[in-house]
């Protein structure tokens, strides 16, 4: 049998208010698994993601099985962002300003190997040239190749992201705290950048 067709799309404010909490639990649920093993809940969930939709320019793709939300996607412009993850660049003399940051890009594991992925960073950088950008960048954590809870055949993005066009930016890192799974309280882990420049021919 054909599997049902994922629908994905750029959401509304409307539809971003009427899905709040299904993006918090999204989050939840995708993020605990390794490599983020992030132990959250639905106060932190909320207030992340409220700080992080008022950013001007932020922008949420979903994906939908249906009615249901499946997946989503998050970018704004780097500027408007954390600090934690904007100071590295001002530190090397870099303008934030420059940069479109993409943010989480979850997806429940039943829905993975069917494109969605390829699709959010489709639409984000899109999203990025609409808004006059060319550099577009993520971050991702950092965790040791021996760590405890690390799975059997896991397998990273690493190949996934270079086929997109992004490359791993050598030596910068930032720091960003959150409760993993069987910790105490709050942590910080070490974050790399990833980054790729819009083709000229495509972009604003």
């Amino acid at each position: 049998m054909t599997a049902p067709a994922i629908v994905v799309r750029p959401l509304s404010g409307r539809d971003i208010a009427d899905r709040f909490d299904d993006l918090a639990r999204l989050r939840i649920t995708v993020f605990r698994a390794f490599p983020y093993l992030f132990d959250g809940d639905g106060d932190y969930e909320r207030d992340y993601l409220q700080t992080y939709l008022q950013a001007e320019g932020a922008y949420v793709a979903g994906a939908f099985d249906g009615d249901t939300l499946v997946g989503a996607a998050t970018a704004a412009p780097l500027a408007g962002h954390k600090a934690e993850f904007a100071e590295p660049f001002a530190a090397r003399g870099l303008d934030p300003d420059d940069f479109f940051y993409f943010g989480e890009s979850v997806l429940l594991p039943d829905y993975r190997g069917r494109g969605v992925g390829v699709r959010f960073f489709e639409l984000r950088e899109a999203e990025a040239r609409r808004q006059g950008f060319v550099k577009v960048i993520f971050s991702a954590v950092v965790r040791p190749p021996d760590h405890p809870m690390r799975p059997d055949g896991y397998v990273p993005l690493d190949d996934f992201w270079r086929r997109r066009g992004y490359e791993r930016v050598e030596g910068m890192l930032t720091r960003f705290a959150w409760k993993d799974i069987g910790e105490p309280a709050e942590t910080e882990k070490p974050m790399e950048y990833w980054m790729r420049t819009l083709p000229p021919e495509t972009a604003r």
